[in-house]
């Protein structure tokens, strides 16, 4: 009777695979190096354009972004319709945020231009603080001192 098995048992472990973690380790430590040679380029050199810089980070910043969901969220292997139940809602998102700094900055630009007590409270100099000289800056006061 001891040489009979049952069916519960048998104990399996399972296999731990380490290939995929190093894989997105070196990914993500590749893309994160050329951004940052990128910068010291910039940096000493100032080229690219800071604008030309800016784009270049955006787009591998999203690389980045859209590489970690999809192994960490595991998205990478499901069905289609799921990515894009998550993209789509994920791109519009995006866009939303984008249309909101075009329009506020539009608004500042207009309020700027056509709002006259705006206008005029930008161009009118602030009243001098008390100890206040033209040409001095106030002694810098101590925290918890008395006043």
């Amino acid at each position: 009777m001891e040489n009979i098995q049952t069916a519960g048992s048998q104990h399996h472990e399972p296999e731990f695979n380490t290939k995929p973690i190093w894989r997105t380790f070196w990914i993500l430590l590749g893309i994160t190096l050329v951004e940052l040679v990128l910068a010291t380029i910039h940096l000493k050199t100032g080229f690219p354009p800071k604008y030309v810089l800016n784009g270049v980070y955006l787009i591998l910043t999203c690389a980045k972004a859209f590489y970690i969901i999809a192994e960490f969220m595991h998205l990478r292997h499901e069905l289609k319709n799921l990515i894009m139940t998550i993209a789509v809602p994920a791109t519009l998102f995006i866009w939303f945020i984008i249309s909101f700094l075009y329009e506020g900055n539009s608004y500042k630009n207009l309020r700027n231009r056509y709002d006259r007590h705006h206008l005029e409270m930008s161009k009118e100099k602030a009243p001098a603080a008390e100890g206040e000289h033209e040409g001095h800056e106030p002694a810098a006061k101590k925290p918890g001192a008395a006043e």
